[in-house]
């Protein structure tokens, strides 16, 4: 006996789903979500409230999906409305701060280390930028935007986003330094 997949296709999928086809819709969410998730958790440290945007912005991806051309990456298009809604986000709570001081809000954590880093420690490393400089570095050097792409999305100038990108660097390495000579970091998270 042979098994068939429903919906093997994606495209067709993607079809059913703009049509409202709620197994589509649903088998479209369980697919992504994972990664959409990680999306979101980058730019925002509390995990439930990531959730919260990533299920917003699943919203918006099946209200809007009919309006998604087939050209590209699906993945792509959905990544891009995830890191849309994380900066709306952030904007609303007021957690994008573009200045030169650095704000301590947190509690302090402390990571020890190997010589190599997992991924939840650079997670806490990345948490413990300020939130101008994280999401920049963010959507620089994780996401691979543009600082031209940058500026528009978060409505500040292409050099500010160049600067913000500059000092998040400079902090990752002096804590990066810090781990090194140490084995252990304070984090403020």
């Amino acid at each position: 006996m042979k098994i068939i997949k429903l919906y093997n296709n994606e495209n067709s999928l993607i079809k059913k789903a703009a049509a409202s086809d709620r197994e589509a819709q649903e088998r479209l969410y369980n697919k992504y979500a994972p990664k959409m998730l990680g999306v979101c958790r980058q730019y925002i440290k509390d995990l439930q409230f990531a959730e919260d945007v990533m299920v917003s912005a699943f919203l918006k991806v099946f209200k809007h999906l009919d309006t998604f051309k087939f050209e590209g990456s699906f993945e792509g298009w959905i990544r891009k409305i995830m890191v849309r809604e994380s900066i709306t986000f952030l904007r609303k709570k007021q957690h994008i701060i573009f200045d030169d001081e650095v704000y301590e809000r947190s509690t302090p954590k402390h990571i020890t280390s190997s010589p190599d880093l997992d991924v939840e420690q650079v997670q806490l490393l990345i948490d413990a930028l300020p939130e101008g400089y994280k999401v920049v570095f963010v959507m620089y050097a994780i996401e691979g935007y543009k600082h031209s792409e940058i500026a528009e999305q978060l409505q500040i100038s292409e050099n500010t986003s160049r600067s913000q990108l500059f000092k998040a660097r400079k902090m990752l390495q002096e804590k990066l330094e810090k781990i090194k000579e140490s084995g252990s970091v304070k984090i403020e998270s």
